[in-house]
């Protein structure tokens, strides 16, 4: 990791801390996060998506670890689940019941991926846990594949960017349930 690019990565975390929005590059799109339990940024980001509680949101890791604190799996899911990671594959896991809503939306179960893009792997690495990922935009306008982008679609929000390129892939990770590995969204 270059001095650049780790001085970054420490700015991002700060941001984190400090219960901010960060923008950050994925497989596919560019990513924006937080903190998942500081609900305080959780809700800024579900506002500035205008994106509706009950929907839920994706927790992104650097390694399983960090995931196990928020997820109830069982030893079958686990075997559906961890050969597939670090990689693009997001799997629907049973929440632990302390999970805040804001967190599972109108589910008992939560979105989780252990993501395999560089950058990611780092800012999740050196945060020390798992943060929120959802795509950087408007619900249902187009996801920002680039800081660039991130800039245009959010202009007004105050979000953290760190600058990097996604891992071109042409669609977002495809989604898995856990409980009966079906295929909920491909990629």
């Amino acid at each position: 990791m270059t001095y650049h690019s780790h001085f970054k990565i420490r700015l991002a975390k700060h941001a984190l801390q400090q219960g901010k929005l960060i923008a950050y590059p994925t497989e596919a799109v560019y990513g924006l996060g937080c903190d998942p339990l500081n609900e305080t940024a959780v809700f800024n980001l579900l506002k500035i998506k205008q994106r509706p509680v009950h929907k839920g949101l994706i927790l992104i890791a650097s390694d399983f670890s960090q995931l196990l604190p928020f997820i109830n799996p069982s030893p079958e899911m686990l075997n559906r689940i961890i050969p597939s990671w670090p990689g693009p594959i997001t799997w629907i896991v049973p929440a632990q019941s302390w999970v805040p809503g804001y967190l599972k939306g109108a589910h008992n179960t939560l979105a989780v991926r252990v993501s395999a893009h560089p950058l990611v792997q780092q800012l999740c690495a050196n945060y020390g846990g798992a943060i929120v990922s959802t795509s950087a935009n408007i619900s249902q306008h187009p996801p920002a594949r680039s800081a660039l982008e991130v800039r245009k679609n959010l202009p007004s929000a105050d979000i953290f960017i760190l600058p990097g390129a996604t891992a071109q892939h042409k669609q977002p990770t495809a989604i898995y349930n856990a409980l009966n590995g079906r295929c909920l969204r491909i990629s």
